[in-house]
């Protein structure tokens, strides 16, 4: 046993490699939406939770709101790029991709409600960010405008699995268990609304 302790890297090597590589995933999720990045950070932030450096906590929910609000500015540009291309984009190809006709409608009239306002809704809600985003491109929405409503949307994302990964590490003495814990939330979260929308579409 104390050997194997022995051969657990220090926590500095740990952050080091830790913080850059959950940046890169929060990122690349963002650009790439089928990548899913809300266990990411509440993963994180059980390992955090059991670590003895102080602002642990704080620095995974910079980072993880640091890279989602990148990821979000990233993918809306190349978005932008590609409605005023000729020929689109193949980015603006994956969006169209995975925003049904019928979530897409309701995005629209939700932004037309509520401004920018409806993207802190989008980032919280299940696969809500990207009829949310589309329908920011339709409306020829201004990138500094975009910015301003992405932020509060990436910070209240950021806190939010966060805390789900604060509740599961905190539950259990042993790191790998809290994340276990927390990914299943998570994963559980995602599938809500999808087996939602197939039960309310079942015939009765």
């Amino acid at each position: 046993m104390l050997a194997a302790a022995a051969q657990v890297p220090p926590e500095s090597t740990q952050q080091a490699v830790a913080y850059p590589s959950l940046f890169l995933l929060v990122v690349i999720g963002a650009l790439v939406p089928v990548v899913p990045t809300g266990a990411l950070v509440s993963s994180a932030a059980v390992v955090a939770l059991h670590q003895t450096a102080p602002f642990s906590l704080l620095v995974v929910f910079g980072v993880a709101a640091l890279a989602a609000f990148l990821g979000d500015v990233g993918l809306y540009w190349l978005g932008r790029r590609g409605m005023r291309s000729k020929n689109g984009s193949r980015w603006l190809a994956a969006l169209r991709d995975r925003a049904p006709e019928e979530r897409l409608a309701q995005a629209q009239a939700k932004l037309r409600d509520h401004g920018v306002m409806v993207l802190v809704l989008s980032r919280l809600v299940p696969a809500g960010r990207i009829p949310v985003m589309l329908a920011c491109l339709m409306a020829r929405m201004p990138l500094r405008r975009f910015v301003r409503g992405d932020i509060p949307a990436c910070l209240a994302w950021a806190v939010t699995y966060q805390l789900i990964g604060i509740l599961g590490g905190s539950l259990f003495k042993e790191p790998w268990e809290g994340v276990a814990l927390a990914v299943a939330l998570t994963v559980l979260i995602s599938a809500a609304p999808a087996v939602w929308r197939k039960v309310r579409g079942a015939p009765a």
